[in-house]
């Protein structure tokens, strides 16, 4: 039985699809400002430091927890379909992680579409990893990749990337929720249509096209994480909601590493929304991903 506080989710979600369908023509500067309020639903975290700054060339923020490691990082990439969503509306939810890590954590505010169509936002990523690498100081054990929705499927492109680019591996990659994109082949796009308040197969073809531009391609291993390959790749940790429609990108990104042999775990949440760990502070089930989140990834980052 969902906690009366995880409610709170839900009801964002359906006002915004109330508000869009409103509005059909808005533009992306009126849709970015309706996802300014992602964060809303998110308790302040406490004792966490925010700290503007450029890594690589990016523009990016770090999440400095009071007493945290310096030698261990997270590098978040934020959702929202590669259009909306940024390192502010996400800096509670990333906080949040990074307190109960122990580390800091490098929000990054990716280049998104369609000024900066595919692959602009995986490069951008792959620029903040490499300036954590090589003028940082940190040692690709001491980071682990975190991002939910659209920035769950850059915890992994991004991996691939940086292979692409020569840059070794880090510690491990933990999706919420990750998103194919433009690709709406899972089931549970029909089996939870009447579940998820906010993802449909219309909002994914949408901002999945947008994404990818005219001549992209939603097959694109670095664009779609149902198609990269998983081969050397650290361990994975995906959590996702079971009342989403993306549960089946979730299960089949599961399934496609662990058949290239990665340690993977998937952890299901009954009758959770789409990136329902935006209601960390606020409902039970958002700090309980998210203290499975930090057990899990502290010992793979060396972290007692």
């Amino acid at each position: 039985m969902p906690s009366k506080e995880s409610f709170a989710l839900e009801k964002l979600y359906r006002d915004w699809v109330a508000e869009m369908a409103a509005n059909p023509g808005a533009g992306v500067d009126e849709l970015r400002k309706l996802f300014d309020h992602w964060g809303d639903v998110t308790a302040e975290p406490g004792g966490v430091d925010y700290l503007e700054t450029e890594a690589g060339g990016v523009p990016a923020m770090w999440a400095v927890p009071k007493g945290a490691l310096t030698d261990k990082v997270l590098l978040c990439s934020h959702g929202g379909g590669y259009v909306v969503g940024s390192m502010y509306t996400h800096r509670k939810l990333f906080g949040h992680i990074a307190k109960a890590v122990g580390c800091r954590a490098l929000i990054v505010h990716y280049g998104r579409a369609p000024e900066n169509l595919h692959p602009g936002p995986v490069n951008d990523m792959v620029k903040a990893y490499r300036w954590l690498l090589e003028t940082q100081g940190f040692k690709p054990g001491d980071v682990a990749f975190t991002g939910d929705s659209a920035g769950g499927a850059l915890a992994v492109t991004t991996m691939a990337a940086a292979r692409e680019q020569g840059l070794p591996m880090p510690a491990a990659s933990m999706p919420m929720s990750p998103w194919a994109g433009a690709d709406v082949s899972g089931e549970s796009y029909d089996t939870n249509a009447h579940r998820d308040a906010l993802v449909s197969r219309q909002t994914s073809e949408g901002l999945g096209g947008l994404s990818l531009g005219e001549k992209g391609d939603p097959r694109d291993p670095l664009a779609n994480p149902l198609y990269t390959d998983y081969r050397g790749m650290p361990p994975i940790y995906i959590q996702v909601g079971e009342a989403e429609t993306l549960l089946d990108d979730s299960r089949r990104m599961a399934e496609r590493a662990k058949q290239a042999g990665v340690e993977v775990r998937i952890d299901l949440f009954q009758d959770m929304q789409h990136v329902f760990q935006f209601l960390a502070g606020a409902a039970p089930e958002a700090d309980d991903a998210i203290a499975r989140m930090a057990a899990w990834v502290r010992p793979k980052l060396g972290i007692a």
